[in-house]
């Protein structure tokens, strides 16, 4: 009896399923159907005339078909029109029905960008105009030309369409945007925003209402509590230009003292010193030296220059000894002499 109840509920729940095409999830997670199949939306990656500008097709070839667009089996709670983006799968999918979606293959965040959380669509634009922020000229000088807005275009990084997402009234810097970089979807490649191809993301753009929720999974694809925003990058410590130079006179100011105080040493110095740096000098010059019988004093040292020039002085004695004389003088000179 009881295999009969299970067999009966199976049957009625399969007939449900195939009746809306899409299974029921407790019944593709018991296995006892299996999931449908993704289905590729063909054709929609070829040149498309969009006003003032036409946006070039995409290689489809060159594209992984799991960043193709989809429609897919997707269970979620989530009303229609939600926009639920998965970091780690690179996808965005759009539900469309109940435990059904689009799904578009995105490029996210690099590592140090990304972010999770709830957010509402609250602006939506074509061929928006990109300002890149102040963090961003930080690290990229270059884009300095673009400080007051890039205009739109075809090379604008913002693409076709931008979809501008707030949490809480706040607006945080990201968007859900197109690119013409069409071979970063599939990659970390983003500062945050949330990359689509081109023409994927002007069918989102034609598809979801101002305020239609966003939710941003968590890195393992669990629903985030709360918004978790990315650290903000520290500012670079700008080096003073003039520290360099101002320890280069600092360093030389130490030198000055050093010449002013060799010649404030000398007068301290021993007197005996300065005799003997001097000696050589006043030894050389001396006339006395080959007049006097004792040249070989002088090679001995030459200390005893001091006492030699006193000697010098003796033949002036001569003149004192006519007041010996012992009679007068005639015409100046002793006759006894």
């Amino acid at each position: 009896m009881r295999f009969l109840t299970i067999k009966l509920l199976t049957a009625t729940a399969l007939s449900l399923s195939l009746a809306a095409c899409v299974p029921d999830p407790s019944l593709v997670e018991a296995g006892i159907v299996e999931a449908p199949a993704p289905k590729i939306v063909e054709g929609v990656y070829s040149s498309k005339n969009d006003g003032t500008f036409t946006v070039p097709a995409v290689p489809v070839e060159k594209v992984p078909s799991e960043f193709q667009r989809q429609t897919v089996y997707y269970p979620t709670e989530e009303p229609v029109g939600t926009v639920i983006i998965n970091p780690a799968a690179k996808h965005l999918y759009l539900v469309t029905a109940r435990n059904q979606a689009t799904r578009y293959g995105i490029a996210v965040g690099k590592a140090g960008f990304q972010w999770s959380g709830e957010a509402l669509i609250t602006n939506r634009r074509p061929w928006p105009t990109w300002t890149p922020p102040s963090e961003m000229i930080s690290r990229k000088p270059e884009l300095a030309q673009w400080e007051k807005g890039q205009p739109g275009g075809l090379t604008n990084p913002l693409g076709a369409r931008a979809l501008y997402l707030t949490t809480n009234g706040v607006d945080y810097g990201y968007r859900i945007h197109g690119t013409p970089e069409w071979d970063s979807i599939g990659k970390n490649a983003s500062s945050g925003c949330i990359r689509m191809i081109n023409q994927d993301v002007m069918d989102l753009y034609e598809r979801v209402l101002d305020g239609a929720k966003v939710v941003v999974l968590n890195a393992d694809g669990s629903y985030p509590n709360g918004l978790k925003l990315p650290p903000k990058p520290a500012a670079a410590k700008k080096k003073p230009a003039v520290a360099a130079p101002a320890t280069a006179v600092a360093a030389a100011t130490p030198s000055a003292p050093v010449l002013t105080a060799a010649p404030a040493a000398l007068p301290g110095a021993s007197q005996t010193v300065l005799p003997a740096a001097t000696t050589p000098t006043a030894t050389l010059p001396t006339a006395t030296l080959p007049t006097t019988a004792t040249p070989a004093a002088a090679p001995a040292s030459p200390l005893p220059a001091p006492t030699v020039a006193p000697a010098a002085a003796t033949p002036a004695a001569p003149v004192t000894s006519p007041s010996a004389c012992m009679i007068a003088l005639v015409n100046g000179i002793c006759p006894q002499g």
